[in-house]
Formats: structure tokens, sequence, C-alpha cells
């Protein structure tokens, strides 16, 4: 298959491709899922195949293939060539893609404990010990009746070649856990979620503590229930948990800061964004604010070196001390404004193409501790975690409902208050930042995108923040 991806770009360029690439993916995968302590029917995935774009006269187009059939391949590499001339006479403006090094390199995640050592019986039993521990009564002190546990391993190797020069392989395992927990008393509910991911083998999941983390959250539902109050409403002060400002600076930084989104690409598929080309600059934070997309972090879910256009990945500062700084961009989004592609190129599968991604994205922490952050609230609302969250198409107005949260009293935490409701603009939540400690908790996550859809690793992070005088409702 390496061999007939290095014919597809040959074959594209004496067809007359101005640009051809060529990207063989193998995916090799693994799903473990429990519901309500039985084991269901294991997933698995076992794919491969070859991805191609080329661009000529400005038009550009994808194909792929599966078999190893040469004389499919002239004809994929024909039709690709054929439906991009085909596209210029449609075009308001030609495709170009910004010029980039060429690289030669190999690169790959190793694990200290490969999934392969881990025999199936192992990781069903460890999901067997999470269900029973959170489905205790005496372990976790309320009635967790609903409970799905699932384990995902994959391993993803890939080979990129263009007729630039540029080739690459790489090899990234991962492990993804996510648990749905659903607590009951009394005639009310409250349900929570879990989910760990990174770019290791199985000596992650033993790092997790994946029985004791499951049980605190399952005994938080059961206080929750037990002893929430009704939250306050009105202007009042917040901090928000990790998981909320973490989830935020994905979807109201990252997503409207993908630049096919801002040109209008992404429109009918996921929505436009309220950033426009003319914000670059402009301020709509406080200076506290600054908000990052690393694909370079060690260990992290959406960890690459190279994206798949293979450009060498880096640090991207979306938002610098709360001023719209840096777009995502592919290779065609950096030619039409004039600037290098920032490696934000990725594809879910060999028979996706490679679309503008977000990878790890987060808040910079700050210098303050999380004490010194409550200290500071007179009277307010800490919400830890979220039950709900909706945004608008364009990642402007948000809503979040609060799941664990604590009435904040004169500088301290008091008791558990229950449905607080958090509504707010994207420009209002950062400009409403006055503090961030020196905490910094990711969230690991699938994020959709695109059309056929592909969804793509990632992790979310941020600090504890402090919002001033925002408005809160809640559930009567």
């Amino acid at each position: 298959m390496r061999e007939l991806a290095d014919f597809a770009v040959e074959q594209a360029t004496e067809l007359g491709a101005d640009y051809a690439e060529a990207r063989l993916q193998s995916d090799l995968g693994n799903i473990y899922l429990m519901k309500n302590g039985n084991p269901e029917v294991a997933g698995f995935l076992r794919e491969q195949g070859v991805g191609i774009r080329v661009l000529v006269n400005g038009g550009l187009n994808f194909a792929s293939f599966n078999r190893p059939d040469k004389n499919l391949v002239k004809r994929r590499v024909k039709e690709a060539v054929k439906m991009a001339k085909a596209s210029v006479r449609v075009m308001k403006k030609p495709i170009s893609l910004s010029p980039e090094k060429v690289i030669e390199k190999k690169w790959e995640v190793r694990q200290k404990t490969p999934f392969e050592e881990i025999s199936m019986r192992e990781k069903i039993e460890l999901l067997s010990d999470i269900d029973k521990t959170v489905s205790s009564p005496e372990e976790v002190k309320t009635f967790i009746p609903s409970r799905i546990l699932q384990l995902i391993e994959s391993t993803t190797e890939n080979y990129f070649v263009n007729n630039e020069g540029t080739t690459i392989t790489s090899k990234v395992p991962r492990i993804f856990f996510i648990a749905f927990l659903a607590a009951h008393e009394k005639g009310e509910t409250e349900q929570d979620y879990i989910q760990k991911g990174e770019s290791r083998g199985w000596e992650a999941v033993e790092e997790w503590k994946l029985i004791d983390h499951a049980r605190d959250r399952a005994k938080t539902l059961g206080k929750i229930l037990k002893t929430g109050k009704k939250a306050p409403k009105g202007k009042i002060d917040l901090i928000l948990g990790n998981q909320i400002a973490g989830l935020m600076a994905h979807e109201s930084t990252g997503h409207p800061y993908e630049a096919d989104r801002i040109f209008g690409r992404e429109a009918a598929q996921a929505g436009e964004s309220f950033i426009t080309r003319d914000m670059m600059g402009k301020k709509i934070g406080s200076e506290d604010v600054t908000v990052v997309d690393d694909p370079t972090l060690k260990n992290s879910y959406g960890y690459y070196l190279y994206d798949d256009e293979g450009v060498p990945a880096k640090r991207r500062f979306l938002m610098k001390e709360g001023t719209v700084n840096e777009f995502l961009h592919n290779r065609e989004t950096a030619a039409e404004m004039g600037v290098s592609s920032n490696a934000a190129a990725r594809s879910s599968g060999f028979n996706r193409e490679p679309i503008v991604r977000m990878a790890n994205t987060f808040i910079l922490p700050g210098d303050h501790t999380f004490d010194e952050l409550i200290e500071g609230v007179r009277f307010g609302v800490y919400i830890k975690t979220f039950g709900e969250w909706t945004i608008d198409d364009r990642r402007y107005g948000m809503r979040f409902l609060g799941r664990e949260c604590y009435l904040i009293d004169k500088g301290e935490l008091k008791g558990m208050i229950r449905n607080p409701i958090l509504e707010i603009t994207t420009p209002g939540f950062y400009s409403s930042i006055d503090a961030l400690d020196k905490s910094l908790i990711f969230d690991a996550g699938t994020c959709g995108k695109g059309d056929p859809s592909q969804g793509v690793p990632v992790w979310d992070g941020a600090p504890n923040v402090r919002v001033r005088e925002v408005h809160l409702g809640g559930i009567e």
C-alpha cells in the first residue's frame, strides 16, 4: 500500500496536477462496553486505505481507495484530477496552498505497556470492578441505577507523501475511557460523566486510578441529591471549574478561530463564526486570558508532531492577553490570508480529507491559588462541573447548567446548590475574568466536524477562573 501511495502521487503529477499528496492510514482498535454490570458485544476497527488530494489549475479534489489494486489507483487519480479541473469553472477564486518546508521524518509514541499485553479478560474485569464500586450503596452512599462504561484502545499508523518531496511516517497509540453515571434519590435524578484519554499505552489507565475516580464522582452525585439547595439568581460573582472553563476554551475559542469557519466553508455543516478576518488584534477579553492550542503536549489525547499535510506542529496562541491573535490554518486557508500554515490540518481516516481542526485547546493558568479565588468572593457560586451545555452555531451565545456546585459566602465554601444556569456570550465570559489559579486540568474528548462527519481526539483544559458580576439563573 505504501508503494501504491507513492504511485498515486506520481500518476497525479503526470496527469498535470500542480500539487499531489497521498496519505496511507492504518487504524487498529478495540472497544469494550459494559452497561449496568453486563458486558456488551465488544467492537473493533480494522481499517486501511489511502487518501489522495490533487490541486489542478486552482481546483482541489479528494479521492480514496482501500484495495491494493494498481488499476483502481489509476482510476481514482484520474477521477480526482478530472473533478479538480471541472471545479474551477464554478469557483469564485482559485485555490492555492501556502509554501511549506520539505520534511523527511519518522516518529512514534512508544508504549511502556502495549495494549496487547493486557488480556481482554483483564480489561473487562476493570470495567466490572468500576461498575461494582459505583453500584454499591455501601461504597458510594447513593443509588446509581444507570451505568455505562466504555474503554477504547486504538493505534493509528500514517505514511504521508507529496510531490514536493515530503515523506512522514508515524505511529500513535491512544486509550480512551468514558463513563456515564445517573444517581436517583427520592424521585430526583442527577447524572455525570467521566472522560479520560491519552496518547500512550496501558500505563495511562493504570495511572488514572479509575475505580477511585468513579467512586468519588458517584458519591458527589449523592451529596447533590441529598444536600443541594436552591441556587441564587441575579448578578453574581462565580468561580468556574477547570472542566467548564476548558469546554469554553474549546467551544468558544477553538471552533470560532478555525479559519475555514471564518471563511464560511463550514456554514452548512457545523455553523459559522462570530470572529471575522478584520478582528485580528481586537480585544475581546481581559488581559488575564490567553488561550492556546498545542498538539505537541506529551501524552495528550490530541497529540501529533506533524499534521495531515506534513506541516510541523507547534503551539498556536489563539487569544493572547484578551486579544484575537491567531487563527487555526491548513495550507489552503493560510494561503488565502498570506501566512504559513500552523499545522491544523487533521483527518479522522484515510477516506476523509484533512480539514482545519483543533488538538489540545486550553486557557493558560494564572498565578493565584484556588483559596485566593474563593477568598476574593464575598457572595457567589463555585460551579465545579456542568451537567448540560449548549452554544449557538456562531459560537457566540452559550448556556451551562451546573452539576457540582457550592455557595460562596464571605470568602468560604458553604453548602451545595443545585442547577444554577449560566447564560453568557463569549466576549462577556472572557472580559469578566479577573483571576485564574495555577492549576491546569484536561478532559479528553472527540471533536466532531465536517460532512461526512469526522471525529478526532482532543484535550480541553483550563485553570479555575473567577468571573465578576455575571447573570446567574436557575431551575425552579
